[in-house]
């Protein structure tokens, strides 16, 4: 009777002939004496105990590696934060006010101009967003604290924000609590203020000796009377200091995050993690902690996600006992190929994270672009439905609030994920209930033989949207690629395929109206536990729209496609989304309407507003407005610039930021003078950096302008903060409108001194 059950684990052992024949022999013998008691293993699906690190032996084969791979499963810690799905960063500090990325360290805290703060607001923004959890920045890489610490001046207690009692992190604890959201807290390791400071305490040469933790503080004392004692050097009693505090004052801590980040090192200062651990553990028990061994960085900064990625990672040491985690960027992770060459298989999922807008830091909402809901959301399918979490920033502003164009996004966001996601399509289908009841534990075993799943309904549904899920719980990541097939027209037709699942896989196909439905398993690493098959429809919104003028006068309408200028993904989320749209305008500054011009063809327009909308299954979406002023065509003497590569310059004056124009600066300061056909009057000057490689970018110099081309007015000045890694138009804003034949831009810094601007 158990006959079949053998041959089909022979078909999944046997398939290499790096399994000897003595190996096969003790195998048959064993699976014999297993078989004899009724086969308790393979009827669990589990050749070996699972764990979320297996080490690999000098003696395993490459089918012995897969098989163990097969059998990592993550911690019930990892667990939950694979549940928590889409989670919030916060980005708060000096450089909220001042507009740059990174602070030097060496702030007045007194930058901190914060007079007003609603975390409650902050909150319900993210609930409505349907997020689980916030990542509050509680120390970044200058050292600025938001939280009330013993340890240090540099931070909120010094600033005027409720007369230096101001404690952010309590305040959004507390928001957390009323609203139902978890807790987390990113702690720089890099602290500039400890290095540049004179009694700064990173690199300092200090020798390790005992300490303990927390160091008391007179008329400070701790509620927690946990104590711990670690040989470390100043800056590591520094930071464990600052852990205990945050670890034990302010609720529960779900998510402690660390980055790699090194604006700037001194005195071979290294950071004693394995100490770190010790008191996260000790007093978070239930937190993850990122950066480390819990869960990983996905390799960039912008949204971009791997078509497939495994959460069972190689490592040469055993990740329990590193005290140093590299970043893991390659494109394929977790391979076969990885696998075979490890020592040590380790479950570490990743985390999806980027930014609301250009740049992790609030600047402004003129001219800092923010992601369009198709775009967040399209990113949220592919990372939370790829078997990745979403982390995404939230930068508040300078009046401790989201943005109203932020809390937009996010509301939108959050009710495509509502609409969509709530309601399972397959609720009262015939089928395996275990794969039916959305329980991540309860699971159907499949096998060469039987390698797929049927259900059925007797009303058909219409849906393009489906929900994988693994019983990563007991028993791993095992699938490598599957098919689904749909009964359309009499007869299975194969609609998508894709690779692993694990946690989530989101399927995203064009919609289709079916009553059977079919799971293919096509490869997999051992036994595959299905968990659940779940069928959704997404409603596709009216995508944005863009107007844009040529040199040559012609407006063009298109839609966004989440072409995001701060780190592009290189994504099309609108052909992800599934939308097929039309674009309406008006010229006459109305409101477009559903009888307003169909946009064919570029049309001329020389001056005046532009209004235009996407209208998708007879729904508009918001009009972009676009007020057009004066005009190009014509506008410049190209032949009457400076010397150097007259016929390229006009790529710099076309309007079309696609185009580029650059030069080599040979002298320390440089100019570039504008010769106009007409005078006229301006308030403004855009520049558009370039957004290719290696290519120098404006960070400060002067515009001055000129009737004649000798007289020339005074110098408006400009500086461009954080403009390499935020490659966004930069607009300069002449002190009143000025009169003029000629516009000169004097050049006096570039990032980096690039000399190839």
């Amino acid at each position: 009777m158990f006959a079949p059950y053998y041959l089909r684990f022979i078909n999944q052992i046997s398939f290499s002939a790096s399994f000897n024949k003595l190996s096969i022999f003790i195998s048959v013998i064993f699976f014999a004496l297993v078989l004899s008691c009724e086969n308790k293993e393979y009827a669990s699906g589990n050749f070996l105990p699972v764990a979320s690190t297996i080490a690999i032996d000098g003696d395993d084969s490459k089918d012995s590696i897969i098989i163990k791979a097969a059998h990592v499963v993550p911690t019930a810690n990892q667990l939950a934060a694979l549940k928590d799905e889409f989670i919030a960063f916060i980005h708060y500090g000096p450089n909220s006010f001042t507009g740059v990325e990174w602070g030097s360290g060496m702030e007045d805290p007194e930058v901190f101009a914060l007079d007003t703060l609603n975390t409650d607001q902050w909150c319900a923004a993210m609930k409505a967003a349907q997020m689980t959890k916030v990542i509050l920045t509680a120390k970044h890489h200058d050292g600025f604290v938001l939280w009330q610490s013993r340890y240090t001046n540099h931070g909120i207690m010094s600033t005027a924000y409720k007369d230096g009692k101001g404690d952010i992190l309590k305040e959004l604890a507390e928001s957390c609590k009323k609203y139902g959201l978890k807790l987390g807290v990113y702690l720089s390791p890099a602290d500039l203020y400890q290095i540049e400071s004179e009694e700064g305490l990173y690199g300092n040469l200090s020798k390790p000796s005992l300490r303990t933790i927390p160091t008391p503080v007179e008329g400070r004392p701790f509620k927690n009377k946990t104590k711990f004692q670690f040989e470390v050097d100043d800056y590591n009693a520094y930071f464990l200091n600052q852990l205990f505090e945050v670890l034990t004052e302010y609720g529960e801590i779900d998510e402690v995050w660390f980055d790699g980040a090194h604006p700037k090192r001194k005195g071979g200062q290294q950071y004693d993690y394995l100490a770190w651990k010790e008191i996260i553990r000790t007093l978070a028990p239930n937190a993850v902690v990122f950066g480390k061994e819990d869960i990983r960085w996905c390799g960039n900064e912008n949204g971009k996600t791997r078509d497939t990625e495994w959460n069972v990672i190689p490592y040469e040491n055993d990740p329990n006992t590193m005290n140093h985690f590299n970043d893991l960027t390659n494109q394929e992770l977790g391979g076969r190929q990885q696998l075979y060459a490890a020592d040590y298989l380790h479950y570490q999922p990743a985390e999806t994270n980027t930014s609301i807008r250009e740049g992790w830091f609030y600047r402004d909402d003129k001219t800092q672009q923010v992601r369009n809901a198709d775009d967040v959301f399209d990113i949220y399918e592919r990372s939370v439905g790829g078997n990745s979490t979403f982390l995404l920033n939230i930068p508040p502003n300078r009046e401790g609030r989201f943005s109203e164009r932020d809390v937009a996004v996010l509301k939108e966001v959050g009710e495509r994920i509502t609409t969509t996601y709530n309601t399972n399509l397959f609720r009262g289908w015939e089928g395996p209930e275990a794969i039916l009841d959305s329980e991540l534990e309860t699971f159907v075993l499949l096998d060469s033989i039987n390698n797929s799943i049927e259900i059925s309904s007797n009303e058909p549904v219409t849906i393009n949207r489906l929900v994988l899920q693994e019983d990563i719980v007991n028993h791993g990541e095992r699938v490598e690629s599957f098919t689904i097939l749909a009964w359309l027209n009499g007869a299975w037709k194969e609609i998508a395929t894709s690779t692993n699942i694990g946690y989530k896989r989101i399927v995203r196909f064009p919609e289709i109206t079916t009553d059977k439905l079919k799971l293919r398993i096509d490869k997999y690493r051992y036994l595959p536990a299905i968990a659940s098959i779940q069928g959704y429809y997404y409603t596709a919104r009216p995508p944005a729209v863009i107007i844009n003028r040529s040199e040559g006068g012609l407006v063009s309408l298109e839609v966004d496609k989440g072409n995001f200028k701060w780190n592009p993904h290189n994504e099309n989320s609108l052909e992800n989304l599934n939308g097929d749209y039309q674009i309406v305008y008006t010229i006459d500054g109305s409101e477009p309407n559903k009888n307003s011009n169909v946009y064919d063809n570029p049309f001329p327009f020389r001056t005046g507003e532009i209004k235009a909308v996407s209208l998708v299954n007879g729904r508009l979406g918001e009009v972009k407005t676009e007020v057009f002023g004066i005009p190009k065509i014509g506008l410049f003497h190209l032949d009457a610039i400076n010397n150097f590569r007259k016929d390229k310059l006009k790529l710099a004056i076309d309007d079309n930021l696609e185009t580029v124009f650059y030069f080599i600066k040979n002298s320390e300061t440089l100019s570039i003078s504008l010769d106009l056909a007409k005078t006229i009057y301006a308030k403004a000057l855009i520049y558009s950096p370039s957004l290719e490689n290696n290519v120098g970018y404006i960070s400060k110099g002067e515009v001055l302008t000129s009737e004649d081309g000798k007289n020339w007015s005074d110098p408006t000045a400009f500086e461009f903060g954080n403009i390499q890694n935020d490659p966004s138009p930069r607009r300069i804003d002449f002190r009143t409108s000025q009169r003029f034949n000629f516009v000169k831009i004097k050049i006096l810094e570039t990032v980096g001194n690039n000399s190839k601007i």
